[in-house]
């Protein structure tokens, strides 16, 4: 009975962790794969292509700029159509995974103009916030960019 009962209780434990490491693997999955979903929208951004960036984007999704302006999915679309990029890229990316949800936050470098034609030469950071949507498909819901300031 003892023996019995020392064997369940190894098997038991034997499945938790083997679930944890499934946990983790998963996770990992996740993490990397919303990275690259940043990159991806990093690239479209300096190639002015919202065409790549409306489907990473969900219908309500929110955009605060380090300027305090909050905008809409169309509204960030035009801008980054109009958008012209030098530079535009995002570094020491990080993800936290909370079940459906990832939040993602990063660096960013932009050198160019702006939507208005404006000159932009600067260094911020911003945060993300994706969901896990029906069917599997990850989209950033919000996004909050601050001016580095040194």
């Amino acid at each position: 009975m003892k023996r019995t009962l020392v064997w369940c209780v190894v098997a038991l434990l034997s499945l938790m962790v083997a679930a944890q490491a499934q946990d983790k693997k998963m996770g990992g999955g996740t993490e990397q794969a919303i990275a690259a979903l940043e990159q991806k929208w990093a690239d479209a951004g300096k190639a002015s292509n919202p065409d790549v960036i409306a489907p990473l984007l969900a219908d309500k999704f929110v955009n605060t700029d380090s300027s305090g302006k909050v905008t809409g999915k169309a509204e960030t679309l035009a801008s980054t159509k109009a958008s012209k990029w030098e530079k535009n890229e995002i570094g020491n990316v990080k993800v936290t995974v909370f079940g459906k949800t990832a939040i993602a936050t990063g660096d960013w470098v932009g050198k160019g103009t702006d939507a208005d034609g404006k000159p932009v030469d600067t260094h911020e950071r911003w945060t993300d916030t994706w969901v896990e949507m029906s069917g599997g498909k990850w989209q950033c819901v919000a996004s909050h960019g601050s001016t580095v300031k040194m």
